[in-house]
């Protein structure tokens, strides 16, 4: 019976291998036998010429290595080590950004930084604007870069003056105890206490949230978005999860979800569903664009039932996913971005 072809470990392949003509156990031309030890151990014994290898292929000039006194021939090594070169950048090819534009003596500011203050583009972005020929200075196009402005003078974009006050946008995760307001005569603690390491910038709560009212707030000092954010026109999106001191019954939850009269409006939610673990009816999540004061808590106690709890998890589409009770975090531009687009 014919044996089967193996291959053993460190030993190559057997002599009944697919490829016989390529075996290791065939004598080569030069009388060199891969398997004969001796025959092995004695042609490593003698010193080898320089160039010359083992073996019955000669050498090519690609095959050769680096050596000694190459590093004095002209043109590229042929292999080897590359030796090092201090001299040479790691840095990228493209020029680097310009640094920012510093504030000069005279008190003035580069235009294309007061209208990236302003929040409405990059500085990068600024200068477009300004080459384009679409903003004004005191009246008058400002189309060269590199204009310098006094912080008094009068700066147009789209038919809007614009503020040098960069525009700062923060989402608060509000826990109890703390009033929505920017400024308390009773000296009771505010939110504007919790977001005091915000920046320099004056922030504006938009809307409120009741003291014992937990979730999201967003803070700005942008007054045309808070305005739209808090409009009734716009409708931004609120959520909240409610905690009832007793399960809220089918019928009423029919009612509520047809609308419930609140100072003469009827206030119908866009959602209402039971949002408690194992048929727990005492926790419900309400969706509604309603901008009245207390206006979920009135809802319920229309009905008799008593708000232990009330937390708003979602605000015109920020969620409080990664963010803490009590913690702060700057919006993204990817949210940001999509608060402008609400319509």
């Amino acid at each position: 019976m014919r044996e089967k072809s193996s291959f053993n470990k460190g030993k190559g392949r057997s002599e009944n291998s697919r490829f016989p003509d390529k075996g290791r156990n065939k004598e080569r031309s030069d009388g060199f036998r891969s398997r004969d030890r001796d025959t092995r151990k004695e042609s490593n014994d003698g010193a080898k010429p320089a160039g010359k290898r083992s073996g019955s292929y000669p050498e090519k000039s690609a095959d050769r290595g680096f050596k000694r006194g190459d590093q004095d021939k002209p043109g590229k090594y042929q292999g080897g080590p590359r030796p090092f070169d201090k001299k040479k950048s790691f840095k990228p090819r493209y020029k680097d950004a310009p640094a920012a534009p510093k504030a000069s003596s005279d008190g003035k500011i580069r235009l294309n930084k007061y209208i990236a203050n302003s929040g409405v583009c990059s500085r990068r972005e600024a200068d477009l604007l300004i080459k384009a020929g679409v903003v004004t200075v005191n009246g008058k196009i400002v189309n060269e870069l590199g204009t310098k402005i006094n912080p008094g003078d009068v700066v147009v974009y789209d038919g809007n003056k614009l503020t040098a006050e960069k525009k700062v946008y923060v989402l608060l995760n509000k826990p109890k105890d703390f009033i929505t307001t920017s400024d308390d005569p009773q000296g009771r603690k505010t939110v504007m206490d919790l977001v005091k390491n915000a920046g320099d910038q004056r922030l504006y709560p938009v809307g409120r949230l009741d003291r014992n009212t937990t979730g999201l707030l967003l803070m700005t000092n942008d007054g045309e978005l808070a305005k739209k954010l808090t409009h009734p026109k716009y409708g931004a999106r609120k959520i909240y999860h409610v905690f009832l001191d007793k399960p809220l019954t089918r019928a009423d939850m029919q009612k509520v979800t047809e609308g419930v009269l609140i100072d003469g409006e009827k206030v119908i939610p866009d959602e209402v569903q039971y949002a408690g673990k194992n048929d727990d009816k005492s926790q419900v999540g309400i969706e509604l664009h309603s901008g009245q004061n207390r206006v979920v808590r009135r809802i319920f106690e229309s009905l008799e039932y008593k708000v232990l709890k009330l937390d708003r998890v979602v605000f015109a589409g920020l969620t409080k996913k990664d963010l803490p009770r009590g913690q702060w975090r700057y919006l993204t531009d990817k949210e940001l971005n999509f608060l402008r687009m609400i319509k």
